[in-house]
């Protein structure tokens, strides 16, 4: 019987779960649960005889890949994959799929909530300001990108967008204006908010340049990945202007550094939390388990990311 193992050191909701169960019951597939795990060897020792494997924020190294002899497809169950070796994979033959759009709305809400929160002055009680009527830029016009503008219009901010793989016309339909560079959308934009995965591109690209160019009382909004974010020049653009503010869901890896330095100025969640709702955890795991009963019974490759 093919074996499908669910590994999430953060849980699905209880739905979530007995929905994948459901889906695999009913292709006939064995469902097997790690959850809450302590460390790398037990997930190395439950892979190792299953045919497929859905994580979250799992780290699924070659390591664990190399171990697991009969898997097949590896469903990431939210938008990022850098938790997965995908060269480790590919070299085996695994297909490594990822669930784009389910969690999207949930991280839209999270950014726009943590500018509310930071522009209030993270509500300590003292006078604060509006979104209504500055300038917001969205750094990736994606599934995320395209629901933040959706809300943010309705604050009335005024919105732009860099996405070089995005047709204009798409993004202007709408209602969003579209900048030509990088450069351009920050020195425009008082609001970054920021859907740009993490790569050998992106790493460190959120520069010292690029902030320090954006204007007076900007605030970048972080809800991608740490690992863009050049956090030397991050320091240098906070400890010049006083105006300049960093928001975001994943805490840099100096973060007590900047908290100290730059309290009032700075807010992070405890842990990543853009996907940290039952809607969104319901619906990235139910479409993790589709998607391996699609590729199993049908070769269906839609979602995958290591072509």
């Amino acid at each position: 019987m093919t074996k499908v193992l669910v590994a999430t050191v953060k849980p699905f909701a209880p739905k979530a779960v007995s929905s994948i169960g459901e889906i695999l019951d009913e292709a006939g597939y064995e469902l097997v649960m790690l959850e809450k795990y302590a460390d790398q060897a037990s997930l190395k020792n439950a892979v190792k005889t299953v045919d497929a494997l859905i994580v979250r924020s799992d780290k699924v190294d070659k390591d664990i890949i190399d171990a697991a002899e009969n898997l097949k497809i590896i469903v990431r169950a939210g938008a990022g994959y850098d938790n997965i070796d995908l060269e480790a994979a590919t070299s085996r033959d695994v297909v490594v799929m990822n669930t784009p759009g389910q969690n999207s709305n949930a991280v839209a809400e999270l950014a726009l909530g943590m500018m509310v929160y930071h522009a209030r002055g993270q509500f300590n009680g003292k006078p604060g300001t509006e979104l209504k009527g500055k300038t917001l830029g969205i750094h990736a016009y994606g599934n995320v990108g395209k629901l933040v503008a959706h809300i943010a219009k309705g604050f009335g901010m005024e919105l732009y967008a860099y996405d070089p793989f995005i047709d204009d016309e798409l993004i202007e339909k709408d209602g969003v204006n579209v900048v030509k560079s990088v450069e351009e959308l920050y020195k425009k934009c008082q609001y970054i908010s920021l859907h740009i995965p993490a790569n050998e591109k992106t790493r460190r690209s959120i520069n010292y340049t690029l902030l320090s160019s954006m204007p007076e009382n900007a605030t970048l909004v972080n809800t991608a990945r740490k690992e863009v974010i050049d956090e030397d020049g991050l320091m240098k653009v906070m400890a010049e202007r006083e105006d300049f503010s960093y928001i975001s869901d994943i805490a840099p890896d100096n973060a007590d550094v900047i908290q100290e330095k730059f309290k009032g100025r700075c807010c992070f969640t405890p842990k990543k939390m853009g996907a940290q709702t039952a809607e969104a955890n319901i619906n990235a795991g139910i479409a993790a388990a589709r998607q391996i009963v699609s590729f199993l019974e049908n070769g269906d490759r839609t979602f995958q990311v290591n072509r």
